[in-house]
């Protein structure tokens, strides 16, 4: 599995997952199968998003979509995005 991790500021919490919510990318349809939000518990306005792929090139895929969507929101809806692509090696339950 791939994982896109997505990092960054938003202005307001609300009107960022009210952007997310609408999925102007078609998460599915990119090939999304599953996705966590988290928040810092002391900052609110940061969040970072995972998104889990089954292959590496739909994660690739997706962050060049993200990054022409970015293009048109920086600044308003979010700032700065970081991103990185991990590959998982282990999960358990224990």
């Amino acid at each position: 599995m791939t994982v896109l991790r997505i990092e960054h500021p938003v202005r307001d919490l609300a009107g960022w997952r009210k952007a997310f919510d609408a999925d102007p990318i078609g998460r599915k349809r990119s090939g999304v199968k599953h996705y966590r939000i988290y928040h810092p518990s002391d900052d609110s306005n940061y969040v970072i998003v995972e998104l889990d792929f089954e292959e590496a090139s739909k994660a690739e895929e997706t962050l060049a979509t993200l990054r022409k969507l970015w293009e048109k929101v920086e600044g308003t809806v979010m700032m700065n995005p970081q991103t990185r692509m991990l590959e998982l090696i282990e999960s358990r339950v224990v």
